[in-house]
């Protein structure tokens, strides 16, 4: 008499069973290390005072805000950089595709290298309101920075710094872009663009938009040299960035 082999014993079944359990297993021990790793930095942390946080926050950020206006503030700081290089902003990118093939391509390059230029000779003038943000910034502004995201550097320098620095390169920027000739040109065609809601506001004017985008740059740059300080707090050469940024890795 035949008699039914059991489903344990059915090898098919035997070894779902444990690549379910091998997947189960690898889940548990994942959870576990991720845990204990959540434990020891936060372990870590707490061996910190609450000073030495905040100074190192603050030694980080100045001396990366003085990295950032340093690289950008030179010939080519923007122009050059593929991260921060100032475009026309994007419907009149477009234009500027028919312009150049009707020979205007010369004029459109000015324009460009004018806009850049302008954010290379503002930025040096932010380099005394950045450095003011961060010693004023709070325990809790630093906290906030140590434990929070990529963005976060970013986030509290645009919080602290947009609207005055906005203010300080205005007028270097409207100096420098008032030396290139499609300028006006800009803010006509940009103007009815605006006015047809292909392009934001703000970049109607050529000034504005630049100065936009400078800022946007320089935060951008802070937070990676930032990062990088993160990354490598031994490479700094200072024992307190070792220490606060040591204690979150």
């Amino acid at each position: 008499m035949h008699t039914p082999r059991h489903a344990d014993h059915d090898p098919h079944t035997a070894l779902t069973s444990r690549r379910a359990f091998h997947r189960q297993a690898t889940a548990w021990a994942t959870a576990l290390v991720a845990a204990t790793h959540q434990q020891a930095w936060a372990l870590a942390l707490s061996d910190l005072s609450s000073q030495d946080a905040s100074s190192g926050i603050k030694a980080a950020l100045e001396k990366g805000a003085q990295a950032a206006v340093a690289l950008l503030g030179q010939p080519g700081g923007f122009l050059d950089n593929p991260k921060v290089r100032i475009p026309l902003p994007g419907f009149l990118e477009q234009a500027a595709g028919v312009l150049k093939m009707t020979g205007q391509s010369k004029r459109i390059d000015e324009l460009v290298t004018g806009m850049n230029r302008a954010a290379e000779a503002a930025v040096p003038m932010g380099k005394d309101l950045l450095v003011k943000a961060v010693k004023a910034m709070t325990v809790q502004d630093a906290k906030q920075i140590l434990t929070g995201g990529d963005n976060a550097v970013t986030q509290f320098f645009a919080d602290k710094t947009r609207a005055p620095l906005g203010q300080s390169f205005l007028p270097v920027v409207t100096k420098a872009v008032g030396q290139v000739g499609l300028a006006k040109t800009y803010d006509r065609i940009a103007g009815k663009a605006s006015g047809m809601g292909l392009i934001k506001n703000e970049d109607a004017s050529i000034e504005h938009y630049v100065t936009g985008k400078t800022l946007d740059g320089l935060y951008t740059v802070i937070g990676e040299e930032e990062r990088k300080i993160r990354q490598d707090p031994v490479g700094t050469g200072s024992a307190l960035l070792q220490k606060v940024f040591g204690a979150t890795r």
